[in-house]
């Protein structure tokens, strides 16, 4: 399905009683951030802020819901284009006997081409207003959490292209606003528009960038699709929403932009000139990322439609709205990775609480020894699965969907001492846990049942039984630990929890030694040390604080079961990195947490926001695990 503009998005969720219209003023400065915190985290509608004291309205967590994701790409259900893309690939690359059976290929072939983008004459919709004196603060741009640098564009669609090939490349990047013509450009090393930036910066050419704003949400998403190089993101939108995109000159750039857009802000990077400090930002890690140097973005053109809505979005600690656009790109993309890379992968997930980089688990057709180990390797060299920190790869009869069996099977199905394969390699610029810059450590678990030539002690694949923890006399013994949650002990799973408070050096691989020697420990394969400000009975924050703060090669201690009676075992410290206690050389990002005043705020309007029942902040819980300093932890 294709949708004319943004409004007639907004119209579809509103008849199926997916959004909310909000007239009460709401400020665009942390009050809509605190809101939709709010919404999203209980998987509530998509908001139309209709009072932000700016002209135009403001439409977020729009695609906040697996079925509003699906409503967005205009199926009933994310899989369905990815069986789409399985019956074409089948289609065109099955063989093909005689002169007949070519012919049937003609309509598909029609079909194929009526996808491709396409550029018409004249203005499109999107330049109906053009903006005499271009100012981008006249729109209602977020500043989305208290340490953030200033106001962000969180959902703009960013064109650019090769100055060689004039090959166009769609991304997402968000944009701090400097001034009314002056934004960052928040593209990172591995990203082709940087790419292109480098091209431009030795030609000593200026780079013309466009952004286009809303229209058919199809373009949202495909601007974050990891699509191979020099595959036009705008087919792909042609493709889901069956239905070329029409692209008009733009006009103050060579370059074209979708005619039906909401909103086209037009401009260049000088390669010549110096960066600008941007950031910090509270990304979708659930951690702010801290100011670095980009390129300036300097506008010279804004445009929009008559009835123009400002689309936005913000990220933070899941889940939130960009889980789902992730969920779309793991479903989407499942076929085209059985079908040219790794066919024995039945299906993979990117669980929410690891942040789309930081964990991925595959389930595949096994049919010989060390195949969990050949998929691991053939995925890291694939596209941005390259920035993966930790792959699981099970059988295919487990349902990867269902948490709670996944790791069951995992516990039953891995021995510490030899399933865990350890190594290092790029990472994604996010990843604050590395001890250097987007490149540290991975860690791959081969959890399928072990054929005989892989297996070097049966006794660690025992059924795992386990009643719990004296925690009374674990605690009195280590006084730094200040709570266990073992209650994945009684469900057959092999692993606990521990909050500890650490205060010298090598504590967590000196407290895991000792700890492992405790007949308490001695059914446990797994000991995950966290903060303990952290409430480790929350199962799905205990796993993203762990998966965010952990660089698995350096942070790993493994333990040779000697006395026959347990199982080998293996720690993980995810704990915040220091430089007393860890040598740590980087900074700590704060993770995020409204402010107090932006809380109360809300809280004393929520019954004028037509949102029902009131819905308590998810701050209070992570204010009270913040760490001092602002945006960078200060000690």
């Amino acid at each position: 399905m294709a949708y004319k503009n943004l409004k007639h998005f907004i119209d579809t969720l509103e008849s199926a009683g997916e959004l909310v219209r909000i007239r009460e003023y709401v400020n665009p400065h942390l009050e809509i951030t605190e809101i939709t915190d709010r919404v999203s985290k209980q998987y509530g509608p998509a908001l139309l802020f209709e009072n932000t004291g700016y002209k135009f309205p403001l439409l977020i967590n729009s695609m906040g819901t697996e079925k509003r994701m699906a409503m967005a790409l205009g199926v009933e259900k994310l899989d369905d284009i990815s069986e789409q893309i399985e019956s074409l690939f089948k289609t065109f690359t099955s063989p093909k006997n005689n002169f007949l059976d070519k012919l049937k290929l003609l309509p598909q072939l029609g079909e194929v081409a009526s996808w491709m983008p396409k550029q018409i004459s004249g203005k499109g919709a999107c330049q109906e207003v053009i903006m005499s004196d271009p100012d981008i603060t006249q729109f209602p741009v977020l500043t989305c959490w208290p340490e953030d640098g200033g106001p962000f564009i969180t959902l703009p669609v960013i064109q650019t292209k090769d100055p060689i090939t004039g090959i166009r490349n769609v991304g997402l990047y968000r944009m701090q606003v400097f001034d009314k013509v002056t934004t960052g450009m928040h593209w990172h090393r591995h990203k082709v528009s940087a790419r292109h930036f480098n091209e431009y910066k030795k030609l000593k050419q200026r780079m013309p960038v466009v952004i286009s704003l809303g229209g058919d949400p199809a373009y949202t998403y495909c601007g974050t699709a990891p699509l191979p190089d020099g595959v036009d993101e705008f087919m792909l939108a042609g493709f889901i929403r069956k239905k070329r995109v029409e692209l008009v000159k733009c006009i103050t750039q060579d370059m074209y932009v979708p005619a039906d857009a909401d909103i086209i802000i037009e401009g260049y990077v000088d390669p010549e000139e110096d960066f600008i400090l941007e950031g910090p930002f509270g990304d979708h890690t659930g951690y702010y990322s801290l100011a670095d140097y980009y390129p300036k973005f300097h506008i010279t053109a804004i445009t929009h439609r008559k009835d123009a809505v400002y689309p936005a979005t913000i990220v933070g600690i899941p889940p939130q709205e960009d889980a789902w656009i992730g969920k779309a790109t793991e479903r989407i993309f499942l076929a085209p990775i059985k079908m040219t890379m790794v066919p024995e992968i039945i299906d993979m997930i990117l669980p929410v609480e690891g942040v789309f980089h930081n964990l991925v688990i595959v389930k595949i057709r096994k049919e010989y020894p060390g195949q969990a180990l050949k998929v691991m390797n053939s995925l890291w060299g694939a596209g941005q699965m390259m920035f993966t920190k930790m792959m699981i790869v099970v059988d295919e009869h487990v349902n990867i969907h269902n948490q709670l069996e996944v790791a069951k099977y995992i516990s039953e199905n891995t021995d510490p001492f030899s399933d865990f394969t350890f190594s290092q390699g790029p990472t994604d610029v996010l990843d604050h846990s590395c001890s250097r810059m987007a490149f540290g450590g991975k860690m791959g678990l081969d959890a399928t049942k072990k054929l005989p030539e892989e297996i070097q002690s049966a006794a660690n694949y025992l059924a795992v039984s386990s009643s719990g923890i004296d925690k009374t006399q674990i605690q009195s013994s280590f006084p730094e630990i200040k709570a266990i949650n073992d209650s994945l002990l009684s469900l057959g799973i092999s692993m606990v929890s521990i909050a500890v408070e650490k205060n010298k050096r090598n504590h967590i691989r000196d407290l895991s030694a000792q700890i492992f020697q405790n007949s308490n420990f001695n059914k446990v394969k797994v000991a995950i040390f966290l903060e303990h400000t952290l409430e480790v009975d929350d199962i799905a924050d205990a796993v993203w604080r762990f998966a965010n703060n952990v660089d698995p090669r350096r942070d790993h201690f493994v333990y040779k079961d000697e006395t026959g009676n347990g199982f080998n075992h293996i720690a993980f410290d995810g704990t915040r990195k220091t430089k007393e206690h860890d040598g740590f050389e980087r900074d700590w990002p704060n993770i995020l947490a409204s402010d107090e005043k932006t809380i109360s705020r809300i809280d004393e309007i929520w019954d004028k926001l037509g949102l029902g029942p009131f819905v308590i902040s998810p701050s209070l819980k992570y204010r009270k695990q913040l760490y001092k300093g602002g945006a960078v932890v200060s000690e």
